[in-house]
């Protein structure tokens, strides 16, 4: 009898995690979820949870990786300008009816990386387009979402490249289910224990209503700027249809909006960032009131370049984000090539999309207001990490005060 990589009864744990605490699916309430064919044994699990918490419908939308490499190596050119935006407006159209979203990460990190960096910068840019309608719904925190992941064997082969596949499968298996916190008797208590913890560092941030936050560090000193009425999140959160959900699992980040003109000063990634299939490494950038007016990377540099150019707000953060070197995910010293792991290792910010949750009163305000108070608005939402056990953040206060918030990548 063969043994699988990837242990049934903690597969069907995370899944039941991912529903219960992830979204904390309602009686009724419909789900719609998007992942890898590779992840199809995870994606029945989390059917058979869903339904057995009283989901109306799950509808699974899969995507393959051959099928990807298909397109980019025999379709003609004008392909590369197009996205189905019909099925977009349709997963809109789902959101607004309080349909549940839930997307199982585990592709090949490095699926396009030999690919013509210029068609998959197209394809990402025409996706980015047509996804937008689909993706406000989820950026406004309309209705409960969640990321979780699966451990892929072509992800797992590159994380662990020296080892035999089903060992790699087995060992990032074993980091999921570590980082999601479902090596225990009882996960969804120790979610919410963890989840309390994450909301008085929130609590604490709220209290301070810093105007800015400054990083230093190697190849970084970085004023970043926060909107106008602000506020820091973390770990469960109540979307607008009135659901506490937990947005990613895992996570160890709390969060807020910059303000998109009031950033200044250079900044250094000190992680990789996997993009659509291509890895960006070294990133460098220099911001001018609130815009990067100067990006380099030593691996990756046009892809970023491209994604800068995506739109107006692609130069401009909507996220900034805080995470202890100490964090599970970064102690176990693994580069995941995966955003949903790799920002939970590090200090972060993102390019483009703002929350709108992340703003006092966020469900009341008009996207007018939220530009008003700071808010960015774009086609792209892309983390990448900044933080270290080098990095110190201070807060600045409006009349000029400097807190310590973290030193040598920890908590002050």
């Amino acid at each position: 009898m063969t043994m699988t990589p990837i242990d049934p009864d903690k597969l069907d744990r995370l899944a039941e995690v991912a529903v219960r605490v992830g979204l904390n699916l309602q009686p009724g309430q419909d789900l719609l979820l998007t992942a890898p064919a590779a992840a199809l044994p995870f994606v029945r699990r989390i059917a058979v949870h869903a339904y057995k918490a009283g989901a109306g419908l799950v509808t699974p939308i899969l995507s393959d990786e051959e099928l990807t490499l298909a397109r980019f190596r025999n379709a003609p050119d004008a392909s590369f300008d197009k996205a189905a935006d019909w099925l977009y407006r349709g997963m809109a159209d789902a959101f607004s009816a309080n349909t549940a979203r839930m997307a199982v990460v585990g592709d090949n990190p490095m699926m396009l990386s030999a690919e013509d960096p210029e068609k998959v910068a197209r394809a990402n840019k025409a996706n980015s387009i047509a996804y937008k309608p689909a993706l406000e719904k989820i950026s406004g925190f309309d209705i409960n979402w969640n990321l979780t992941a699966y451990p892929n064997p072509a992800w797992a082969r590159l994380v662990f490249p020296d080892l035999p596949e089903d060992e790699a499968t087995a060992k990032l298996a074993g980091a999921i289910f570590a980082a999601s916190r479902i090596e225990n008797d009882d996960p969804v208590a120790a979610w919410a224990t963890h989840n309390s913890n994450l909301r008085q560092r929130s609590a604490w941030l709220n209290g301070q209503r810093f105007a800015a936050l400054q990083f230093t560090g190697p190849g970084t000193d970085l004023t970043v700027g926060l909107a106008d009425g602000h506020e820091w999140h973390g770990g469960a959160s109540t979307a607008k249809n009135g659901i506490t959900c937990n947005p990613n699992i895992p996570t160890e980040e709390v969060f807020t909006t910059p303000h998109a003109l009031r950033v200044d000063g250079h900044v250094c990634a000190t992680k990789p960032l996997s993009h659509q299939g291509t890895l960006i490494e070294n990133i460098a950038v220099r911001f001018e009131a609130g815009r990067i007016v100067e990006a380099k990377a030593t691996k990756g540099e046009a892809v970023l370049l491209k994604v800068l150019d995506s739109d107006a707000g692609a130069r401009r953060l909507g996220e900034v984000a805080l995470v202890p070197h100490s964090s599970p995910i970064s102690q176990s010293a693994l580069l995941f090539y995966n955003t949903l792991f790799d920002e939970n290792a590090a200090c972060h910010i993102a390019l483009g999309q703002c929350y709108y949750k992340c703003f006092l009163d966020g469900a009341s305000l008009s996207p007018a207001q939220i530009a008003a108070q700071g808010g960015n608005s774009s086609i792209i939402h892309i983390d990448w990490m900044i933080g270290s056990d080098k990095i110190d953040i201070d807060g600045l206060a409006a009349d000029g005060a400097r807190v310590p918030v973290f030193r040598k990548g920890e908590w002050a």
